[in-house]
């Protein structure tokens, strides 16, 4: 008699998590995204995952801090679940990371890597856009080439608020060529942001003999939506996705 059960996905982020079910073939359902500025986000989380049996399990992947998600971790075992944590990996199916030592990549952008994997449209240029810029290359073949890390155009303008007293740091509107000073800053974080994605494409395509698919996710996406010399798709739910794939082969 096949035991029936939850399975459920977190991804806790620096700035929100994102809950979703998954289902009995694999399929991810319908996600929950819950801020961290919420006061009431870990009874919120609690509730939508109802009253869990012996059976259900939730796994887990965070770049939170270690105190947000020990009490993350906490709140949902006193709630019953059993917790898995997943940990980026060197190798796993066809996926392998470049990094020297792969511990230190990321699990977010390892599992956005494994749900690549499982496209058809590849090489790919993942672009995260979320707390950070990141950038990650990945061959067909699932080969890590290596990636980058920036920060995001509101950090940008924190370190010139940090450095600079004079400046006039009111929120601008980016352009081209900006005729103020507030638009000017705008203009420019901007444009470091996408002239490091498109500086990635060029060199892929050096690199590789063709345009990698240019999958996108993260809160900030829309920034990334001007890149030029590649389509951008957008795929907010890539790190979850990955979870999927990686819970389903532990049950291979």
């Amino acid at each position: 008699m096949k035991i029936s059960r939850k399975r459920w996905l977190i991804d806790l982020g620096n700035t929100r998590l994102k809950c979703a079910l998954l289902d009995a073939q694999g399929r991810r359902g319908e996600i929950l995204a819950i801020g961290h500025e919420q006061a009431n986000a870990l009874p919120v989380l609690i509730s939508h995952l109802g009253q869990p049996s012996a059976h259900d399990e939730l796994w887990l992947a965070s770049v939170a801090s270690v105190e947000r998600t020990a009490a993350l971790v906490q709140a949902v075992e006193q709630a019953g679940l059993q917790v898995h944590r997943i940990r980026t990996e060197a190798r796993f199916g066809k996926l392998r990371i470049a990094y020297v030592e792969p511990a230190n990549l990321g699990i977010d952008r390892f599992l956005a890597m494994l749900a690549a994997c499982e496209r058809d449209d590849g090489p790919w240029l993942l672009v995260s856009a979320g707390s950070a810029l990141t950038v990650d290359l990945l061959a067909s073949d699932g080969e890590h080439l290596g990636g980058a890390i920036a920060p995001m155009p509101a950090r940008m303008r924190a370190s010139l608020a940090a450095g600079f007293s004079q400046l006039d740091l009111a929120e601008g509107k980016a352009s081209d060529f900006a005729n103020g000073t507030a638009d000017a800053i705008a203009s420019g974080c901007r444009g470091a942001a996408l002239g490091l994605v498109e500086r990635s494409l060029r060199k892929a395509r050096e690199r590789l003999g063709t345009i990698p698919t240019l999958l996108v996710g993260g809160g900030g996406a829309s920034l990334l939506a001007d890149v030029e010399h590649a389509p951008v798709m957008h795929l907010p739910a890539l790190v979850l996705d990955g979870m999927a794939v990686y819970v389903q082969a532990q049950e291979r």
